[in-house]
């Protein structure tokens, strides 16, 4: 029986996984092995102390003896989109082009799955660089709707991952969103707009606002990346894969005593079981 070319095999690899053959084949971009060094530190670090702008973060770091100074450190924060939560200029990658939406969800009893969808995108420490990682969370159950990885902070994973979301789940009410570019683009938020699902964005430098799908990187960071070593896009996807199918089906969430975000979603009655 004759084999299939490699290259159609993995041209069916991903388009089982959805995932663009140039994250797949994905190469390091053009940072140094000590400032992707750097970056896995101050990504682990700013998990714990959120608050920390480019100015602490470098005092932090040449603590530890690591010779990176508030210029590299503001840099490399940038490029991870890590914004600390006080209110600080010229840290967000804003369009000043883009219209932003006012805040909906000060004083909004959020009380029911499809009432609010959050997004947001974080950086994914690679074995020899990093990708993006964008995913859409219902803030009530706090089910993971969809996600895409990226090795480009361009809007068009973001709006795939949105339709995906749509397809898959209906509307929301109400969608909310830091004001990154990718987010505040006509192409993004007209795709909300023809749902006819109201927009919400955070304020500026608000981590707080969006903290349901912060608390979410912080676990997969801990629990899944930062113990593992993905070599590839592949393996990246597969892990993430993996670990957000936990967080769902398997994954007891604490705001919701026994049940996981599948079954508050769906309203169903925990597997005390499976939760045990």
């Amino acid at each position: 029986m004759k084999q299939d070319h490699p290259k159609l095999s993995v041209r069916r690899q991903c388009t089982l996984l959805s995932l663009a053959r140039s994250t797949l084949y994905y190469e390091p971009r053009g940072e140094s092995a000590e400032n992707l060094k750097f970056m896995a530190l101050i990504d682990a670090q700013f998990l714990k102390t959120p608050w920390y702008g480019s100015r602490q973060m470098a005092r932090h770091m040449q603590r530890e003896g690591h010779k990176c100074g508030r210029h590299r450190v503001r840099r490399l924060m940038r490029l991870m989109r890590l914004v600390p939560i006080y209110q600080e200029p010229k840290t967000s990658q804003k369009n000043h082009e883009h219209k932003i939406y006012p805040y909906l969800l000060k004083g909004l009893a959020i009380t029911r799955p499809n009432q609010v969808w959050c997004t947001d995108i974080t950086y994914i420490k690679m074995q020899r660089g990093f990708l993006y990682l964008v995913a859409i969370m219902d803030w009530h159950s706090r089910k993971v709707l969809s996600w895409r990885l990226s090795n480009t902070l361009d809007a068009g994973f973001c709006i795939e991952v949105l339709k995906e979301a749509l397809a898959t789940y209906g509307p929301p009410e109400i969608f909310n969103s830091d004001q990154g570019s990718q987010f505040t683009s006509t192409d993004f938020t007209d795709v909300l707009k023809d749902a006819k699902v109201k927009i919400s964005m955070d304020g500026r430098g608000r981590w707080i606002d969006n903290r349901m799908i912060e608390r979410l990187w912080r676990s997969l960071k801990y629990e899944c990346v930062f113990l593992n070593a993905f070599e590839t896009g592949l393996h990246a996807r597969q892990g993430i894969d993996a670990w957000i199918a936990y967080y769902n089906e398997a994954r007891p969430h604490s705001s919701h005593g026994l049940m996981t975000p599948d079954e508050v979603y769906a309203n169903r009655k925990p597997n005390t079981k499976l939760a045990a």
